[in-house]
C-alpha cells in the first residue's frame, strides 16, 4: 500500500552531500539503506554492504552521504516529517484538544500495516528503525554541532505541534515539550522492551493499551497541575 507516493518530504540539506531525491541511485540508497539497517542494525551496517546490495561502488554512496550516521539522520528526519504530516491530517477535523492528543498518541503507538510504503521507502522497516535506532541520531558527541545545522528540526517540529495541543488543554501548563518528548521516547522504549526485554514493561504488544496508558498519563499530568500547585 503506497501512502501518498507523490508526497514530497523535505529533509535538511546539511544531512546529505547530494540530494538523494535527485537521482534513481540516490532514491535506492535511501530505500535499500533503510531495509539493510532494519535487517542487520546500524552497528553492522556499512556502505560497502549497501553497495553490494545495489550493485554499485562504495564511493558512489559517499557522494550522497558523508557516513552512515548521516544516512541514519536522513531516514529519521524523513520519518518525523512524514509522521507530522500524518498527525496534521488525522487531527484536522477534531474540535476537542483531548481528542487531538489521544489521536496523536495513538498514531505514534500504532504499527504500520504490512507493505506500507511512501514512494520507494518501506515505512514498516523505517518505523522499526526509529524505534530501535533513532536515539543514536542524537546520542552522540557531535549532537550540538548537528543541532546547530538543523539535523533535528523534524523531530522538534513534531514535538512542538503536539505541545501546542497540550497548551490547548491548559495554556498555562509549564512543561508541554518535556511531556511530549517523554511520551514519544517512552512509546519507543516500551515497544522495544515488549519485543526484546519484556520484563521491563507490562505492555505485551497491545498497542491500543500502550496508547491508553500514555494518553491517560498525559491528561493526568496536565489536569493535575492546579492541584499540585495549590498544595506546594
Amino acid at each position: 500500500m503506497d501512502l501518498i507516493g507523490q508526497l514530497q518530504i523535505q529533509v535538511n540539506k546539511n544531512v546529505f552531500l547530494k540530494d538523494p531525491k535527485s537521482s534513481e541511485l540516490g532514491k535506492k540508497i535511501v530505500a535499500q539503506g533503510a531495509l539493510l539497517i532494519d535487517e542487520i542494525g546500524l552497528e553492522c551496517f556499512t556502505f560497502g554492504k549497501l553497495a553490494k546490495k545495489l550493485h554499485t561502488t562504495e564511493s558512489s554512496i559517499y557522494r550522497y552521504f558523508e557516513n552512515k550516521h548521516k544516512l541514519l539522520n536522513y531516514l529519521v528526519s524523513w520519518y518525523w516529517s512524514w509522521m507530522e504530516y500524518q498527525l496534521v491530517f488525522s487531527m484536522a477535523n477534531l474540535a476537542s484538544a483531548e481528542a487531538k492528543l489521544s489521536k496523536a498518541i495513538k498514531a505514534l503507538c500504532t504499527d504500520m500495516e504490512a507493505n506500507t510504503t511512501c514512494g520507494e521507502i518501506d515505512l514498516v522497516a523505517l518505523n522499526r528503525i526509529v524505534i530501535s535506532e533513532a536515539s543514536k541520531a542524537y546520542l552522540t558527541k557531535m549532537v550540538n554541532d548537528a543541532n546547530k545545522e538543523g539535523f533535528y528540526a523534524g523531530y522538534k517540529s513534531l514535538v512542538a505541534r503536539i505541545s501546542d495541543v497540550i497548551l490547548e488543554i491548559d495554556k498555562d501548563f509549564k512543561y508541554p515539550h518535556t511531556l511530549v518528548s517523554t511520551i514519544v521516547e517512552g512509546i519507543h522504549h516500551q515497544k522495544y522492551f515488549a519485543d526484546h526485554l519484556p520484563a521491563l514493561t507490562d505492555i505485551q504488544k497491545d498497542w491500543e493499551d500502550l496508547a491508553k496508558f500514555f494518553t491517560e498519563m498525559a491528561l493526568a499530568s496536565v489536569k493535575s497541575r492546579g492541584n499540585y500547585e495549590s498544595n506546594h
